[in-house]
């Protein structure tokens, strides 16, 4: 649905949106209250998921600090400068990254950021190498910056990272503008980073299973044992929810075959995990 407040109509609507204008032109706001109202439009289709999740996001951006999402300096990839060109492009095409620090005697001594796409004069010209001569500034922040107010100096600087330092000067982590934006639409992937697969089942100590509703049919009959169809549904959840025959919710349960499916985690929309329980036969 369109989320554009002008493009519907009906008593309804102009309700939430003279509830949510009320919200917003009121002397004290209250932001769990405003969320509510976000949520409840959502579930009546004015706005899509995806709108709703990063409204949130960007709400939750303001509550939080450079420290809460920073990459920790152990996994920061550092160039030392006195490296070689061959060490640097070594670890440029092992890192996959395109901007690194680059330290002196040690790794709190920053003396500015190396972008990977300068390297490229170096070769086939005859020039020396002098890593100095092509490092961009690098930015120093506190941990305590909060992350709507650094990715607004990102914006205005147009710079892409930032080295995080504590309260000691000493190098503490390393944030990047992707690192601000992913709070607010979502993980966001790139080439370079790995692609693993989604765990849907957990075996638990009693001999039950938490189901992901997600989880293909075959995947979880090779798991269990079972023998259920996938002819008609691809997943768990469909097949359950079909045998429950309306969309469950959380702590309804229904035995299908040998085994008992209690729902464990739901909402308006749909059936999200189940315990699964084999019965004794």
């Amino acid at each position: 649905m369109n989320d554009d407040p002008g493009s519907t109509s009906g008593p309804a609507h102009r309700t939430w949106w003279d509830r949510l204008g009320h919200l917003f032109s009121g002397e004290a706001r209250n932001r769990d209250e405003l969320l509510d109202e976000l949520r409840a439009a959502q579930t009546n289709g004015l706005l899509s998921v995806d709108t709703l999740t990063m409204v949130e996001g960007a709400i939750k951006v303001t509550e939080l600090s450079v420290d809460d999402v920073m990459v920790p300096r152990a996994q920061i990839v550092m160039i030392a400068a006195e490296s070689t060109l061959p060490d640097i492009l070594a670890a440029v095409v092992e890192s996959g990254h395109s901007r690194f620090p680059v330290h002196g005697e040690d790794k709190d001594e920053i003396l500015g950021i190396l972008l990977a796409k300068d390297l490229l004069k170096f070769f086939g010209n005859g020039t020396d190498f002098d890593i100095r001569a092509i490092l961009r500034p690098a930015v120093l922040i506190p941990e305590s910056m909060r992350l709507n107010v650094l990715l607004a100096e990102f914006r205005l600087s147009r710079n892409h990272m930032a080295l995080v330092v504590n309260e000691y000067g000493g190098v503490a982590g390393l944030i990047t503008i992707e690192d601000v934006l992913e709070q607010i639409v979502g993980e966001i992937d790139d080439e370079h980073d790995d692609e693993e697969e989604p765990v849907l089942m957990y075996a638990q100590p009693g001999g039950d299973w938490l189901v992901s509703a997600l989880t293909p049919i075959e995947d979880f009959n090779e798991q269990t044992g079972a023998a259920f169809s996938d002819e008609e549904y691809d997943t768990v959840g469909g097949l359950v929810t079909s045998e429950f025959g309306h969309l469950p919710e959380v702590d309804e349960e229904v035995a299908i075959d040998d085994y008992l499916f209690h729902v464990t985690q739901a909402d308006d929309r749909r059936v999200q995990q189940f315990r699964v329980i084999r019965q004794a036969e």
